[in-house]
């Protein structure tokens, strides 16, 4: 005799609440409820997202339309394609996940999802533990994200449990303390597997924080830059300009995918002319100051802290004097500034909506700007991403190539950081 329906729920929310809940669910099915919960948040009108914008807005200071961007962005790539194609892209098959499948040239094994995931979220980047923890939820993980005031994470775990209660007890997310927190150190402490963003400083007291036997996977700070070529430069045009805009702008420039220094090659460069006469370079800067306005028209900039906004104001007075004695420039477009030919000893500033533009002869000029800086570049637009830009990629130790306007729209199925998507959260059982 079958149990009455209410029993039956009643005990799939208890077995739901034991460790290891997601196990006995398909892949496939784990994926397909995360597509789909990741599809009502698409909808700018779905509750939960209407609170989660106004939170993010409180919290980062950005404005409607940024943020709007920032989720469309987000739960769009989170498709059953993307998730299918990098967990068969990097284990072989969704399969693999379920039990021991045949490999061609290898011994039958199973990618067993470990027991304990942690993901520490970042202080700036929207939603950027929102990608590691859905990929440790395929792989049937228990995931705990160290989530911030504005509960994003929170909020789309809800919704996960609303398409399973299994993911009620897998996926859950907390407020980050940090510091001295004894129930932070048991969690990191039990992890299998931690990810974490932030500042190096932060990851290295995280990191020690965590077992031995853990697998530690950091993303600390790194930076974005541009190229284009001579070709390129004398050939732009509003549209391109408005892509390269973007990049700089979003976020106001505090992503590790924003743009924070565009290279332009020039022959005045090439021959050491005085950037005062460089033609190539005033062309890129007067197209991009006007693309600067009408991209900021579209995302208007954030509220700034007094002190970061007086550091602004200190860097585009200081360009301005080296202007006034022939060196370089500054233009405004809208609340953005352009600083043209800045010092060649000096990093990029990764200030609100600051971009430099810096002339250089050649491709040997970036990768030299980039090993004295001991730039940390994440990734390196372009207008065509092809062989060239691969190999200057590589120089920078970039571990992205992308189209200018794409730069802050990576794919899900990508290698963010240069790191795999779902195989650090799994182990290999092999059977010889």
């Amino acid at each position: 005799m079958r149990a009455p329906l209410l029993t039956r729920c009643s005990r799939a929310v208890a077995d739901a609440s034991e460790p290891g809940a997601l196990r006995a669910i398909p892949a496939t099915r784990i994926i397909g409820f995360i597509a789909d919960a990741a599809q009502r948040w698409c909808d700018a009108d779905f509750a939960p997202r209407v609170r989660a914008t106004a939170a993010i807005e409180a919290r980062l200071g950005y404005t409607t339309p940024v943020v709007d961007y920032a989720l469309d962005r987000l739960f769009s790539g989170i498709t059953r394609d993307a998730l299918e194609a990098a967990t068969s892209s990097e284990l072989g098959s969704v399969a693999a996940l379920d039990g021991v499948v045949e490999r061609r040239g290898a011994p039958a094994a199973w990618a067993r999802g470990v027991d304990r995931v942690v993901v520490v979220s970042s202080d700036t980047t929207v939603g950027v533990a929102i990608a590691p923890a859905v990929f440790a939820l395929c792989a049937k993980c228990d995931v705990v994200v160290k989530d911030r005031s504005d509960a994003l994470v929170a909020a789309f775990f809800s919704s996960l449990a609303q398409e399973h209660p299994a993911f009620a007890h897998a996926a859950q997310a907390r407020a980050w303390h940090g510091g001295d927190d004894p129930d932070e150190d048991e969690l990191l402490a039990r992890a299998d597997t931690v990810v974490a963003f932030g500042r190096d400083e932060t990851l290295r007291t995280i990191r020690a924080r965590c077992g031995v036997d853990a697998r530690f996977i950091p993303f600390g700070h790194r930076a974005s830059i541009g190229r284009l070529t001579r070709a390129e430069a004398e050939q732009l045009d509003d549209a391109l300009a408005e892509r390269i805009a973007r990049d700089a702008l979003l976020y106001d420039g505090e992503g590790c995918l924003s743009l924070h220094a565009l290279f332009v090659h020039s022959d005045a460069a090439r021959h050491g002319a005085a950037s005062a006469g460089d033609e190539t370079l005033a062309h890129v800067a007067r197209v991009l100051a006007g693309a600067c306005e009408r991209v900021a028209v579209e995302f208007p900039g954030g509220s700034r802290a007094p002190g970061r906004a007086a550091q602004v104001g200190a860097y585009r007075s200081l360009a301005t004097f080296r202007a006034a004695g022939g060196r370089g420039g500054v233009l405004r477009g809208g609340d953005a500034t352009l600083v043209v030919d800045p010092p060649r000893d000096e990093p990029p500033p990764f200030l609100p909506r600051v971009l430099p533009l810096i002339a250089v002869p050649s491709d040997d000029a970036v990768a030299a700007y980039a090993a004295e800086q001991r730039l940390p570049v994440q990734a390196l637009g372009v207008v065509a991403p092809d062989a060239r830009a691969a190999a200057l990629a590589e120089r920078i130790g970039a571990v992205r190539v992308a189209p200018f306007g794409a730069m802050q729209d990576p794919p899900v199925a990508g290698h963010h950081g240069g790191a795999p998507r779902i195989a650090h959260f799994v182990r290999w059982i092999d059977r010889e």
